[in-house]
């Protein structure tokens, strides 16, 4: 993560643990009810997004790297690059969070 991007700090968790493949970090960054979205799919609660991202680093196999953020009210959203073994690697994308009470309550992946 770029040392001067100003994240919430639930979000750096989340990549920080991301990038560590550490899978309670992830979780730990989000609300129980949190909703996640991303190629055209919805995973709704800590199960199905510990599912979700499970299956995402070991069908390709990645990391993440935040290049930019922007922060307005309770929405951030994070340009970042996405690197790893699949076709096209790397890819940019755009991670749109919503934060409430200091967790993750919805994710957006898109490109």
């Amino acid at each position: 993560m770029t040392p001067s991007m100003d994240l919430p700090p639930c979000i750096g968790a989340y990549f920080d643990a991301d990038s560590r493949n550490d899978a309670e970090g992830v979780m730990a960054a989000f609300s129980p009810y949190a909703l996640v979205e991303d190629e055209n799919r919805r995973h709704a609660g800590h199960a199905a997004i510990g599912a979700w991202w499970a299956e995402a680093k070991r069908k390709t196999p990645h990391v993440t790297a935040p290049l930019e953020a922007t922060t307005a009210s309770d929405i951030t959203c994070v340009r970042a690059r996405v690197s790893g073994d699949f076709p096209g690697s790397p890819v940019t994308l755009h991670f749109t969070f919503t934060v409430r009470d200091g967790l993750i309550q919805h994710l957006e992946i898109a490109p």
